[in-house]
């Protein structure tokens, strides 16, 4: 149940004419889903990681906005959970495969066999019936292959290990880590700042990564730590929170 508090305060007419356009705003990523495909298709592949970035953008802020007015009740009639899975499975499995397909980033039977191991992978991950779970993690590595693909296109390795660490990530999908929900902390911690703190890691992620895409082909060291950085650090607070989950605060 939606906290009431977070609700906006307005008529159930304005709310539900907010929560279409939220619901809008969410199909709007599987827009820019296309034009991404459509940049990969063109070898526009620069443009395509802006496309890719503005998707994971809407995919960030809308579940916020949805709550904000909770939009479960305002417009019943629309599965929000279903659009989101939608949107998502386009933007991060999809466009991302497509991107391996058509780069040089791995070669030959391996390219299909990598490309094949992902989508059976992500397929697992996005219909099993806990892979998002009650305390608001997931439960395998969360399909994030378009940022996984962002960080093998960056670091230039060769095609084998690029195809080695598809093929590892696939494999995390099926193995019970809780990884963090970046805009649903209520179970990392029960100290609001830290988990202010956790948001404000993450957009400085953002920005960073940002930061390395404008500046590509040239490379910055110190936006490559923070980056980097952050990943170690979402790893780790995963496994942390997977083997000492959060205990209920007494009362």
């Amino acid at each position: 149940m939606a906290n009431s508090s977070r609700v906006i305060p307005l008529s159930h007419a304005k709310r539900r004419w907010l929560g279409w356009s939220i619901h809008a705003f969410t199909a709007s990523g599987a827009c820019f889903g296309i034009l991404s495909l459509y940049a990969i298709y063109q070898h526009q592949l620069y443009v395509a990681f802006w496309l890719m970035g503005v998707a994971i953008l809407i995919d960030a802020v809308d579940g916020m906005f949805a709550r904000m007015v909770n939009i479960k009740e305002v417009v019943p009639e629309i599965d929000g959970t279903l659009l989101d899975n939608i949107v998502d499975f386009v933007n991060y499995v999809i466009v991302p495969c497509f991107f391996l397909l058509a780069s040089d980033l791995l070669f030959g039977m391996w390219k299909w066999f990598a490309v094949m191991v992902v989508i059976l992978a992500s397929t697992y991950q996005f219909t099993h019936t806990d892979a998002k779970t009650s305390d608001h993690f997931f439960k395998g590595f969360p399909s994030y292959w378009n940022i996984a693909v962002f960080y093998l296109y960056c670091w230039q390795l060769s095609p084998i290990y690029n195809a080695l660490i598809l093929i590892a990530l696939s494999t995390l999908s099926f193995i019970p880590i809780k990884y963090v929900y970046p805009s649903r902390l209520d179970y990392l911690t029960h100290n609001k700042y830290l988990r202010f703190g956790m948001i404000g890691l993450t957009l400085l992620w953002g920005l960073a990564t940002t930061g390395l895409l404008w500046l590509y082909p040239v490379t910055n060291n110190f936006l490559v730590l923070i980056s980097f950085g952050y990943v170690l650090f979402y790893i780790a607070i995963s496994l942390y929170r997977t083997w000492i989950p959060l205990r209920a605060q007494n009362k």
